[in-house]
């Protein structure tokens, strides 16, 4: 270690080790060191986290960057140790979006061929064949068309499903029925046979999906939210599956994690729960990419994934 290089520290939960080693091979020319070394305070420059404590950010009084090892930063946002003035950038794929194409259609196919009523008919000891059903004749909805939405709804289509897919702003994506703007939202949900929420967390769609929303799918629709716990009311959506409405919910992301033991999602038999593992980071992907893009942010070039902070996202 030299003081002569930036030094790049890096804060993980785990596999520190192995990140530092990714890292080091990555950037050649700044000194990397990952927690829980001890570092000069004052030379941080450059920093890549998930779950940092609090207080991390405030530590270093040169900090310029943060690099979310992540595709989420609302948590990021909310910390008060973090400088306006620090440039915060996220995942962007990283190899992601081919994890979450996977989990996404798990849960379609789920509903499509009717896995989830030979389950229970397996419980009941029933045997059973039901009609079958044809991927151009199921409706999935996505919701987010991001880097890692927008992926997932393109493979649907490839793979002849009925995909529509909604975001904010305008997006356009070859065999994807796209739409935008809040005032689509409904008519959208009502053509809609399994709903697929990617949206981030931001103000706008915290608490998104509300018991308005889900009462506005057709009856027998399922769910599949791999966005953020905090968009989805999840007393209404216990309401509507016990009250027949919808017919199920694949669920990865919950407002507490993990959640209680008397919380009733465990036990619900219309109801999948899978602790956060739609699409995990992955450490070699994950130190190329923001390899690249502090290369990038040290050229004054335009950064993937650098986040606009009054948009949240």
């Amino acid at each position: 270690m030299t003081a002569a290089n930036p030094l790049f520290y890096l804060h993980t939960p785990n596999n520190g080790e192995r990140w530092q080693a990714l890292f080091a091979a990555e950037l050649p020319d700044f000194d990397v060191v990952a927690a829980p070394a001890e570092v000069d305070p004052a030379r941080v420059q450059y920093l890549a986290t998930w779950r940092p404590p609090e207080g991390l950010f405030g530590r270093f009084a040169n900090l310029r960057a943060v690099f979310a090892l992540g595709a989420g930063i609302d948590r990021f946002l909310q910390r008060s140790d973090l400088a306006p003035g620090v440039a915060l950038v996220r995942l962007t794929d990283a190899g992601m979006a081919q994890q979450m194409c996977e989990y996404v259609l798990a849960g379609v196919l789920r509903y499509q061929r009717d896995l989830d009523r030979y389950a229970r008919q397996q419980a009941d000891a029933q045997w059973q064949p039901l009609p079958g059903r044809a991927a151009a004749d199921l409706r999935v909805t996505v919701l987010g068309l991001g880097e890692i939405g927008g992926a997932v709804a393109r493979t649907l289509a490839l793979l002849g499903y009925a995909v529509a897919g909604w975001s904010r702003s305008p997006r356009e994506l070859a065999g994807v029925r796209c739409l935008h703007g809040w005032d689509t939202l409904p008519t959208l949900l009502a053509a809609t046979d399994v709903l697929v929420n990617l949206l981030p967390n931001t103000p706008e769609t915290h608490g998104l999906l509300n018991h308005e929303r889900l009462a506005g799918l057709p009856k027998g629709a399922a769910l599949i939210n791999a966005g953020r716990g905090e968009q989805l009311e999840e007393s209404a959506l216990l309401a509507l599956l016990d009250a027949g409405h919808l017919r199920g919910a694949q669920l990865d992301v919950l407002g507490q994690e993990p959640p209680g033991k008397e919380h009733p999602f465990w036990h619900h038999p219309a109801i999948v729960l899978t602790p956060h593992i739609a699409a995990a980071t992955l450490p070699g992907p994950s130190a190329r990419q923001v390899a690249g893009k502090l290369r990038a942010l040290l050229r004054g070039e335009t950064v993937p994934g650098l986040v606009e902070r009054e948009r949240a996202y």
